[in-house]
């Protein structure tokens, strides 16, 4: 009998419908490979996600994206049930979402970061606390959700209820340059694309709106920095203790390569750039998927 795969898929975070697409792809992918499959929305109702875990599957996809899916939190209860799941387990993914902790292990390996401080909301309310230009950034979400660029000339001054993500916020050094991006594969790092967008940066509508970026692979740069981009991301993955697959998301100045955050649950939506990676290397949508099932594990 073929292995019964469960696809864990929406949630309740600001990247559920991008989870839905994610979740759709891979059902359609597993199908077509001969798996059996159940796609689960998860919601709030832990009672009713145990149920439909049960008949307990072989391997649990996990396409979830942001809070709960992405942090730790549902790697934690798979872990519980002993159900092996594909990407992160429970360290990996807390570290890699809490971008301040991700990016002091980052620094410890030797991989440079971008200057940050953390404050509170009452002192971001009382002005600046880092010469422009600066980024705000939530501790603990993806997809560029609530990242705001504060440009050096401009007349940004955050209002009062204007924050929606907790009471300590990233203020992290604007890196002008180039946006590359770098998909880890177990122990491989694939290709170096660049990202380039008509928007102020790479925000959630330029990931997932069509036409909202231009994919550039392989990313023209010099061959040293190609090169060096490759090493800091295995590197990023491995500090962490990743695995499956991560992206990584760098920025290029013209001379060093700053890397802002590691993605331990990548998107895999018609848009994405991991399965455009894949493809640049022949490997196709449903053997990424069907790598990723095949190497899933849990920490138990």
């Amino acid at each position: 009998m073929s292995p019964y795969v469960a696809v864990l898929l929406g949630g309740r975070s600001n990247e559920r419908e991008v989870s839905l697409v994610t979740g759709l792809a891979v059902e359609k992918a597993l199908i077509e490979s001969g798996y059996r499959v159940k796609s689960i929305d998860v919601g709030e109702n832990l009672l009713g996600l145990l149920n439909s875990l049960n008949p307990k599957p072989d391997v649990v996809f996990n396409a979830l994206h942001g809070r709960y899916g992405e942090d730790g939190c549902i790697q934690g209860l798979l872990n519980y049930l002993d159900i092996r799941y594909t990407h992160s387990g429970v360290l990996a993914s807390a570290m890699a979402f809490n971008k301040p902790v991700a990016k002091s292990i980052m620094a410890a390996a030797g991989i440079k970061v971008a200057e940050h401080h953390i404050v509170t909301y009452d002192e971001l309310l009382d002005g600046n606390v880092m010469s422009r230009p600066y980024v705000l950034k939530p501790l603990n979400e993806g997809s560029s959700v609530g990242v705001l660029i504060v440009q050096e000339n401009d007349s940004f001054k955050l209002k009062k209820g204007e924050w929606a993500f907790g009471d300590k916020v990233m203020v992290e050094r604007f890196i002008p340059g180039r946006e590359l991006t770098v998909t880890v594969m177990g122990d491989r790092p694939l290709a170096v694309t660049e990202v380039r967008t008509g928007r102020s940066f790479y925000d959630y509508d330029a990931k997932y709106i069509d036409g909202g970026s231009t994919h550039i692979i392989p990313a023209d740069i010099p061959e040293s920095i190609y090169k060096e981009a490759l090493r800091v991301s295995l590197l990023a993955h491995e500090s962490l203790e990743c695995r499956g697959l991560s992206r990584v998301d760098i920025r290029y100045d013209g001379k060093n390569l700053y890397v802002l955050e590691i993605n331990t649950q990548p998107g895999m939506t018609p848009t994405s750039l991991v399965p455009e990676q894949a493809a640049y290397l022949n490997i196709s949508f449903n053997e990424l998927v069907i790598w990723l099932v095949e190497n899933a594990t849990c920490d138990s």
